[in-house]
């Protein structure tokens, strides 16, 4: 699976190839990055919740599509992107702007009339002018409520300690479902499909992120309970190896 890579960096206690567990850090030139278009219409916003749901739903999407399989479409552009470091830049959108992305390689994903749409990866520098012109940053979605999540549905866990706007968080969530994917075997990899990749979006009580956390026994976080961390490069908003998400399969 395109994905394998991940498992061998992010959880080598499986036994999978670890030959990409330690990739220094690319030349400027070879940064690979995912887009995260969200789209924020100034008259109507989305809530903060199901746009995050939408995006991460999208990130996997991308990752698991039929042109991303050997001899697909996307497959080269996409294999070298997780083998690398999974960046994701995420972006806001509205009106004509967000149709003209409609047009490149990717999937929309939408959630309760909250809309994202996730980029086939590509270096950072060629990135389309369609996509260069969105601004990274500007907007921000109150919290909402969201409620309990759906049982049976795969949950990303937002930091309760560490604040991130919803274009980070959006990233991250991204993060959190393609992790859980490289896990999981392909029965339960095909009916996730067949759902559409759907997840809760949730911020937990302190309490409960704690009891949740891996802590220093990843493989028993995943064998008892069915969890993954998500560990940011650091490279925005908050410091390296900061947890900000924690997947949970349900």
């Amino acid at each position: 699976m395109i994905l394998e890579p991940l498992a061998a960096r992010y959880a080598s206690w499986l036994g999978l190839p670890a030959e990409e567990t330690a990739l220094p850090e690319a030349s400027p030139d070879e940064v690979r990055a995912m887009p995260v278009i969200l789209r924020m219409e100034r008259a109507e916003p989305p809530a903060r919740t199901p746009l995050l749901e939408a995006a991460a739903a999208a990130a996997l999407a991308v990752c698991l599509d039929e042109r991303t399989k050997p001899g697909g479409e996307w497959h080269e552009p996409v294999r070298d992107w997780v083998s690398g470091h999974i960046r994701k830049v995420a972006r806001r959108a509205r009106g004509t702007h967000w149709q003209a992305v409609q047009e490149l390689p990717g999937v929309t994903i939408s959630v309760d009339g909250a809309e994202a749409r996730t980029l086939v990866p590509g270096r950072v520098v060629d990135v389309p002018k369609e996509v260069s012109r969105l601004q990274i940053s500007g907007s921000e979605l109150p919290p909402d409520e969201p409620g309990p999540a759906p049982a049976s549905t795969p949950v990303l866990m937002l930091n309760p300690r560490v604040p991130m706007t919803v274009g980070k968080a959006a990233a991250q969530v991204g993060h959190g479902t393609m992790l859980l994917a490289a896990l999981l075997d392909e029965h339960r990899l095909s009916a996730w499909a067949e759902r559409g990749f759907r997840c809760a979006v949730r911020v937990p009580e302190p309490r409960d992120w704690a009891e949740l956390h891996p802590g220093a026994n990843p493989a028993q976080a995943w064998s008892e309970r069915s969890v993954i961390a998500v560990r940011d490069a650091g490279f925005t908003e908050v410091d390296p190896g900061t947890v900000t998400v924690l997947a949970q399969w349900r």
